[in-house]
C-alpha cells in the first residue's frame, strides 16, 4: 500500500505549479470553526479543549504531509536548480505563514486571553488596545512561538495552551532543518 502511495502518479499533488494553490486549503476547516462558537455556543464551551487539541493534531499531521509532498515534488523537478530553489523558498514561506495563521486563528477562536496571560505591565489604554485586537495579539503570540523567539510576556494558562505552544515550537524548530534537507535533496536529484 505504501509503495503505491510513493509512486508519483498516485500522488494528489503531482506538480509544483498546483502545490501553491492546494496548500491554502489547509485553512478551510477553520472556516467552520469560526462559525461554531456563534451557532452552538454551549456545545463549543463544553468541548473547547477537545476541539483545540484536535486542531493541534490536524495541523501537525497536515504539515508533515505538506513537507513530505514538497520533498517529493521538488526532488523530481526537471527545472534548473535556481528555479527549483526559488520554488522551495516560496513554498517554505507559504507553509510558515499558513502554520502561523493556523495557530493564531486557533488561539483567537479559543479566546487568546483565556489561553494566555500577559505578564507585562501596560497602561490601561495599551491593555484595552490589545484586548480590542485579539487576532493581532494571537498572530503575535503565534509568530514569536513559531520562530522560537518566545518573548516571555505571554504565559500559557491552560494545559491545552501549553500543548499548543510545545507543538508550535517543535514545528518551528524542525521546519528549518526540513528546509535545508529539501534544498539538499532537490540539488542532489536535479539531474534524475
Amino acid at each position: 500500500m505504501l509503495a503505491k502511495f510513493m509512486q508519483r502518479e498516485k500522488r494528489f499533488i503531482k506538480s509544483e505549479k498546483i502545490a501553491f494553490f492546494v496548500l491554502p486549503m489547509i485553512l478551510f476547516p477553520l472556516l467552520l470553526e469560526l462559525l461554531l462558537p456563534g451557532l452552538h455556543p454551549e456545545w463549543f464551551k463544553i468541548h473547547r479543549e477537545e476541539i483545540l487539541i484536535s486542531n493541534i493534531l490536524y495541523i501537525v499531521i497536515a504539515r508533515f504531509a505538506i513537507l513530505d509532498t514538497a520533498v517529493y515534488i521538488f526532488s523530481r523537478s526537471k527545472h534548473h536548480i535556481h528555479f527549483a530553489l526559488m520554488q522551495i523558498v516560496l513554498l517554505y514561506l507559504e507553509v510558515t505563514v499558513i502554520t502561523i495563521i493556523y495557530y493564531a486563528a486557533v488561539f483567537n477562536i479559543f479566546d487568546v486571553f483565556s489561553l494566555f496571560h500577559l505578564s507585562a505591565q501596560l497602561t490601561p489604554e495599551n491593555m484595552q488596545a490589545i484586548h480590542d485586537h485579539s487576532f493581532i495579539t494571537s498572530m503575535y503570540i503565534s509568530t514569536v512561538t513559531f520562530t522560537t523567539l518566545g518573548s516571555g510576556d505571554w504565559i500559557p494558562q491552560t494545559l491545552p495552551a501549553m500543548v499548543a505552544v510545545i507543538s508550535e515550537v517543535i514545528l518551528g524548530v524542525v521546519q528549518g532543518g526540513v528546509f535545508v534537507a529539501i534544498v539538499i535533496y532537490a540539488h542532489q536529484n536535479k539531474g534524475k
